[in-house]
């Protein structure tokens, strides 16, 4: 696969010096599982509107090097920073500046969008007017009718947007994705793709 310049695309760079500026750091990241070396001597950095993609087949340690990140993995050497912020050092801090959407966002089914976004938005500690909260769901592309609809109603591409109204909200500065359009049909996926740029633009790191 080629990549252009113009797509903002960070690549792993061996010995890439780490960054106090980058949004997202990983520095000689590694983490075994046993005897079992899941991500080995991982140097990356993303910087505010840049997108990176962490391509491999399974078992390349994509999903560690999310979870070091995320703090939900110490790391058997090296460190990982968002925004400054050693994850290990401080991962409440870290997770702060950090948005997490995975495969399948999970949200409360007999709850509205609006109603997901406000309860999600104040466990962040950010209050929002009804008004505030409906104008992130229309910026994410979900239509106005369905705000107001309960989630287990919604598809999967809909169920992404308010993942992505949550991000908003939180004001994170880092979004990470793990596959964000798999099951996604070809409207919807381009759809994401295109918020995806929104956001890029606004200075996110993804």
């Amino acid at each position: 696969m080629q990549f252009d310049a113009s797509d903002s695309v960070a690549f792993l760079l061996p010995g890439a010096t780490v960054l106090d500026a980058m949004t997202i750091t990983a520095s000689h990241l590694s983490h075994r599982y046993g005897a079992t070396l899941a991500l080995d001597d991982l140097t990356l950095e993303v910087a505010s509107g840049e997108v990176c993609c962490l391509l491999g087949p399974n078992g390349a340690g994509k999903s560690t090097t999310i979870n070091c990140l995320l703090g939900f993995l110490t790391p058997t050497s090296g460190f990982a920073a968002i925004s400054g912020v050693r994850v290990d050092h401080d991962p409440l801090q870290a997770r702060t500046r950090l948005a997490y959407i995975p495969e399948n966002v999970m949200l409360y089914p007999y709850f509205t969008g609006r109603e997901n976004l406000a309860f999600f938005s104040e466990l962040a500690g950010h209050r929002y007017s009804t008004a505030e909260l409906d104008a992130l769901l229309v910026q994410t592309g979900l239509g106005r009718d369905d705000i107001e609809r309960r989630v287990g109603g919604y598809s999967k591409g809909m169920r992404q947007k308010v993942g992505i109204a949550i991000a908003l909200a939180k004001r994170a500065t880092a979004l990470l994705l793990d596959e964000p359009t798999s099951g996604l049909d070809p409207k919807a996926s381009n759809e994401f793709s295109r918020l995806l740029l929104d956001l890029r633009a606004q200075g996110t790191a993804i």
